[in-house]
């Protein structure tokens, strides 16, 4: 368990080293390393750009051996996100997770899904139609989107969180 725990807290000092590349991790409660919360950037030159994505991550208590739970907050418009749920439909942290993958590596393939849509394994069927029918109208949708809801920072996420908790 100690190397469990070690891990992790070395995985979260990792992904919040270089918080221009993007990445950052928070602990949601100081008693329990197993329930975080992730963010990322848009990446430039996408109609994510300029946005703060929030993911709630739930870690196995056998991490790293075995994939944990992302699933977005923060509203997200692309077809391998659940618009609904949050769900993301990435390999890499499904079938093909492998114990050498990290929070900060996890977060970054986030990203880079967010960069390049998989529309052969679409997670939001509606989303998908609209991404391969007509992408100026994907386009316009996502940047609407995450104007209206990646606009919280993980600092104000955490903040929020805990005064509604002390209510």
């Amino acid at each position: 368990m100690g190397n469990f725990i070690k891990r992790i807290r070395s995985e979260i000092s990792e992904a919040n080293k270089d918080i221009e590349a993007g990445t950052q991790v928070e602990i949601k409660d100081p008693e329990d390393l197993y329930n975080l919360v992730g963010c990322i950037k848009g990446p430039r030159d996408t109609p994510y750009e300029g946005g703060t994505f929030l993911i709630d991550i739930k870690l196995s208590k056998d991490h790293p051996f075995r994939a944990p739970d992302f699933k977005f907050i923060t509203r997200v418009f692309h077809p391998n996100v659940s618009s609904k749920t949050g769900a993301i439909c990435l390999d890499v942290l499904k079938e093909n997770w492998s114990a050498a993958m990290t929070l900060r590596l996890s977060l970054l393939s986030v990203q880079s899904l967010l960069e390049s849509p998989d529309e052969t394994s679409p997670q939001d069927f509606e989303v998908a139609k609209v991404y391969t029918k007509d992408r100026s109208e994907f386009v316009r949708k996502t940047k609407s989107w995450v104007n209206k809801y990646a606009n919280v920072s993980l600092k104000e996420h955490m903040q929020n969180r805990s005064e509604d908790s002390s209510k």
